[in-house]
């Protein structure tokens, strides 16, 4: 019997380093070497974007987060990066997700699944049934969890080493027809706002066009979805962002200091990385300083709670 390859740990690395890996495919078809990279990419953006504490996301991000007074900062440390998926409970069986941030006493509130697709597009609604089963079973169990679906393409350009069945993108520019349709498809499995909403649909939807081909490989392709599509990967992360807010924020105070998202501080070392670069890092500002250490303040308990 082989042995098992042991899996390698979660790294920090560049939304190009990412797709690159995708794109390139150099393990071939066979295992998800080539779409682990975007696992590591989405688990690492949800700390120093997202504000969620490193411990808190499955594979953990090779982060740290050290309190100084109020305030946190972000270091580097390739060593504490960890591995894996998390099994999350489903309302019919059980679900390994991709990339998921759990919080105490509450469960999974984030959950991202990813997919690649590399060729023979005309197959791509196939897998629509899995896409939705999976959607509907973890919000059948969690109809609170902000669930996104991201399937990345690689955008497969028409040449006489190409054969149609595998082109994205026509000589004269053109989207495969195949493609066209399935960005319809996921058109509607999009935009769940609200958790009394239909289960069967994602918060958040993504399917970039990946380029295979220097001098811009990893690079996604400009013209596709189009700008005003909600497929646009560059609406992605805020949608999470806004439907975590709205449910466990705003619409569940009594558990904000479990829930609220992380402002890291100015200095934290990690800020510092060019990894960083093509997102916002959530940094404190000298007044969300003082509006965390004023609110922490207030929710310290007096002598006279200790005793009730």
């Amino acid at each position: 019997m082989a042995r098992r390859r042991a899996s390698r740990a979660c790294e920090w690395l560049t939304l190009k380093d990412a797709l690159s890996a995708f794109a390139r495919n150099v393990q071939g078809h066979q295992g998800a070497g080539h779409i682990k990279p975007l696992h590591w990419y989405v688990a690492c953006r949800l700390v120093v974007e997202g504000g969620f504490h490193p411990d808190e996301i499955t594979p953990r991000p090779p982060l740290t987060v050290t309190n100084r007074g109020r305030r946190r900062l972000l270091s580097f440390d390739a060593g504490c990066g960890g591995t894996g998926e998390r099994a999350v409970l489903g309302g019919l069986k059980t679900k390994n997700v991709d990339v998921v941030v759990t919080k105490d006493g509450i469960g999974p509130v984030i959950a991202v699944s990813m997919k690649g697709t590399l060729n023979a597009f005309r197959n791509l609604t196939n897998r629509m049934e899995e896409a939705v089963g999976d959607c509907t079973n973890l919000h059948l169990a969690y109809p609170a969890l902000v669930y996104g679906f991201l399937h990345v393409l690689r955008a497969n350009r028409a040449g006489p080493n190409v054969p149609d069945a595998d082109v994205a993108i026509w000589q004269d520019g053109t989207v495969a027809s195949s493609i066209m349709r399935y960005h319809d498809v996921l058109v509607r499995l999009t935009g769940r706002a609200d958790i009394r909403d239909d289960p069967s649909r994602y918060e958040a939807v993504s399917m970039p066009l990946v380029i295979p081909d220097p001098p811009s490989v990893g690079e996604v392709v400009a013209t596709f979805p189009p700008q005003d599509s909600p497929l646009m990967l560059a609406h992605f992360f805020d949608t999470i962002y806004r439907q975590y807010d709205l449910r466990f924020i705003f619409a569940a105070m009594k558990l904000e200091s479990v829930t609220r998202r992380h402002f890291w501080d100015p200095e934290s070392p990690a800020l510092t990385d060019p990894r960083v670069t093509g997102y916002a890092a959530r940094i404190a500002t000298e007044d969300e300083v003082a509006a965390i250490e004023e609110q922490a303040e207030a929710e310290e308990p007096t002598e006279e709670g200790d005793n009730e």
